[in-house]
């Protein structure tokens, strides 16, 4: 074995430093965009915001003034301009004020208006200051808050502290108090008994039923705390103990010969439990709104879908003209760095361009795909692939799928995700498919539309979507219908 060289000649394909900032700023929702572009301008002086450059007290002259020469979201008032597409339905239009009686609840007025959108004035009161809105209060501080003003000892205390940190969102302890003695500390020497002699103290906070172990425990805790002379208590306590099940098939009947008592009676101890709350914790779910601006709206104009960009979702970043005024007479490392910087800034606002072209165009094959979805609902939506979109934009499905995520359109319909318009597609016995959304609003009108008597079972909601020619399994209709939180048809039936 000699050393040697060799000299080898491939081809590799390298991500250069502009692309990979154009990749990350096409995957960034608005507001991180508008995060990621204020450190970005913080650290490079030929980058100024308009709201920045307008903001400046002494009356800047033209060569301190804003640059937009480079790149700059429409205004509002402009008149309505061609899209890129060769087929003029679809022509990006200014924002306007948008119908009010479109249903989704995320919208207050016009675009300016939302949460999430920035703010052009620099406040949001005409106080200068801005709203703040207190955290809401978790269960576990809502019980908390209750245990610290219970008298229980040191020891009861921190058992009474592990139940309520193992609770889920419906307010269950479902692992049952064999898991809370395992995260107890050992010192404590607290058998089961112990532990669920403090849940069942803990039962009897607000709301009652909470640390309840399953539906029957949690239903007979509430039971317990109606007054002895309330109607039908006693009766309603035996349904609850014994005959449950039949309670969620509302065979009435049938349970009024087990337990020998009127059927007049059983069904107004049924009315008693139906008006219990089986999932105490709900109620205090503190997960927070979220809020979000459009980045795209789609409107009906003179019989055609339009789509334009939301203008005030753009970020309004130019080149300060000042210091580029600056670069021709700065010498040395000074120049070089400045040049450098203004090279960087120039990409940057390429890479912004690029990122508001793509979306314009994805957004355009999306509105035209799915234009029956718009006109006549869910029912109406056509199944659609990243790949069908990348194939028509000439884009990679990549792509695709970054300028889908965490970007949203604002329909007549509601505002939605543009990933809520992709779908798969189910076989239809005339030889076409129907997407996963148009079934599952399928399954949601059936659901809607059933006798609360005798809720339609998952076989039998499968068995009327083979009628109207659409083959889907028991299975997945179980999936679609857990997909959009809607019980089985026994709990359907508890809850009525």
């Amino acid at each position: 074995m000699k050393p040697g060289l060799q000299f080898r000649l491939n081809q590799q394909l390298t991500l250069t430093p502009q692309l990979q900032q154009a990749i990350r700023l096409l995957q960034l929702s608005q507001l991180e965009l508008e995060a990621e572009l204020r450190q970005i301008a913080e650290s490079n002086p030929l980058l100024e915001f308009a709201e920045d450059a307008e903001s400046e007290d002494d009356g800047a002259d033209d060569e301190a003034g804003f640059d937009t020469s480079d790149y700059a979201p429409p205004p509002r008032d402009e008149a309505p301009a061609k899209s890129s597409k060769d087929d003029d339905e679809f022509i990006a239009t200014p924002s306007e004020e948008l119908a009010p009686d479109w249903d989704d609840d995320r919208f207050h007025g016009e675009a300016g208006d939302y949460a999430g959108a920035p703010s052009r004035a620099g406040g949001a009161d005409d106080d200068g200051f801005e709203p703040q809105n207190a955290a809401p209060e978790s269960l576990q501080q809502h019980l908390e808050w209750q245990l610290n003003l219970s008298q229980f000892s040191p020891r009861d205390h921190a058992i009474a502290t592990a139940i309520i940190h193992a609770l889920d969102e419906d307010g269950y302890l479902r692992d049952g108090v064999e898991a809370v003695q395992a995260a107890l500390p050992p010192e404590l020497n607290a058998d089961l008994d112990d532990i669920e002699a403090v849940r069942q103290r803990v039962q009897r906070f607000d709301p009652t039923g909470i640390a309840s172990l399953d539906l029957r425990d949690c239903l007979f805790c509430q039971l317990a705390q109606f007054a002895l002379s309330t109607p039908h208590r006693e009766l309603a306590i035996r349904i609850v103990n014994e005959e449950l099940e039949l309670l969620a098939r509302n065979d009435t009947a049938k349970i009024a010969r087990r337990l020998k008592a009127a059927e007049d009676h059983v069904a107004a101890a049924a009315s008693l439990i139906r008006s219990l709350d089986p999932r105490p914790g709900a109620a205090l779910d503190a997960t927070p709104v979220e809020y979000v601006a459009p980045d795209v709206y789609a409107r009906r104009e003179n019989g055609r879908w339009q789509v334009s960009l939301n203008p005030d979702a753009q970020p309004r970043l130019g080149l300060n003209q000042h210091y580029c005024n600056l670069i021709a007479r700065a010498r040395g490392d000074d120049a070089s760095w400045m040049k450098g910087q203004l090279q960087e800034a120039r990409w940057l606002l390429k890479s912004l361009q690029s990122r508001a072209e793509t979306l314009q165009k994805v957004a355009d094959v999306i509105v035209r795909r799915q234009s029956a979805f718009l006109d006549y609902g869910p029912e109406a939506m056509h199944p659609l692939v990243l790949r069908e979109v990348a194939e028509e934009v000439g884009m990679h499905e990549s792509t695709i799928s970054r300028v889908t995520t965490r970007k949203y359109m604002h329909t007549p319909r509601g505002t939605f995700e543009l990933k809520h318009f992709f779908s798969s597609g189910v076989a239809t016995e005339d030889g076409g498919s129907a997407s996963a959304t148009a079934i599952q609003a399928m399954l949601r009108k059936l659901i809607t539309a059933e006798d609360v008597r005798r809720p339609l079972s998952d076989q039998a909601l499968a068995e009327e979507l083979h009628r109207r020619g659409i083959q889907v399994a028991r299975r997945t209709v179980a999936k679609y219908r857990e997909a959009m939180r809607i019980p089985s048809s026994s709990e359907r039936v508890r809850a009525h």
